[in-house]
């Protein structure tokens, strides 16, 4: 049995955890611990408190107690708009008081785009603009080049988790571009597990969404492998 650990701020698409747990259809717990959201709000100020080190470490002796192997901050807004340097600091903060493997969703798009070889990449958000240029410049300095990225205002993960596939999709799309290898869905709040497969069918390319890269993460710090092609590109076994 591999254990890996969750803090998901508030309630959204966690539910998307244990739809992926069960694709696995193996010894894979995908383990998650909610955390105190603050003011639920798309606004750098709100973020930078929801992702706050005290605020994360209240949530990590229920996942030690679960027997976690790792542990990834499994919100891509409340880790990029530290910065590059402060989203490191965020997950050193994280592993010291969870005495695990610690790492954020930022950095899960990073590694997972990476290890797609997608060095152009698409960027299609739920936050507004100027979040949307906070997890820009988050990739910029992976050395993630992004072609173009799509805004649409949306303030709350509240209404971020009442999408269905119709405004997925309308949202994948919108954010595509032909120079793009693959395309970036950064929220956390928005389901998209039951939708990988179609939304790369779509679009014609590999598909990373927040919950998808932050359980590949989680696994990886575990070094697990795990395969489902009804996750995608980034979990479809490879020769």
């Amino acid at each position: 049995m591999t254990t890996v650990g969750f803090l998901y701020p508030g309630h959204s698409a966690e539910d998307d955890y244990p739809r992926m747990e069960m694709l696995f259809g193996s010894d894979i717990r995908l383990q998650v611990v909610h955390t105190d959201i603050g003011e639920d709000a798309h606004r750098v100020d709100a973020l930078l408190e929801m992702g706050a080190d005290a605020r994360l470490a209240a949530g990590v002796e229920e996942l030690r107690l679960a027997g976690a192997e790792s542990v990834v901050w499994a919100c891509t807004s409340g880790s990029f708009v530290y910065g590059w340097e402060g989203a490191h600091a965020q997950t050193r903060a994280l592993a010291l008081a969870a005495g695990l493997p610690a790492s954020s969703t930022s950095f899960a798009f990073a590694h997972a785009a990476q290890a797609l070889g997608a060095r152009r990449v698409a960027v299609a958000a739920t936050y507004p603009e100027d979040v949307t240029a906070h997890f820009v410049a988050f990739l910029k300095e992976a050395g993630i080049e992004v072609v173009a990225d799509r805004a649409s205002g949306i303030i709350t993960a509240a209404e971020v988790g009442t999408w269905e596939w119709d405004q997925v999709r309308a949202l994948a799309r919108a954010g595509d571009h032909p120079d793009a290898e693959a395309v970036l869905m950064p929220d956390t709040a928005l389901h998209t597990a039951a939708y990988l497969p179609a939304l790369e069918e779509e679009l014609g390319k590999p598909v990373l969404t927040a919950n998808q890269v932050t359980v590949w993460e989680g696994l990886r710090l575990a070094e697990r492998r795990a395969w489902t092609p009804k996750l995608g590109t980034l979990f479809a076994r490879r020769p």
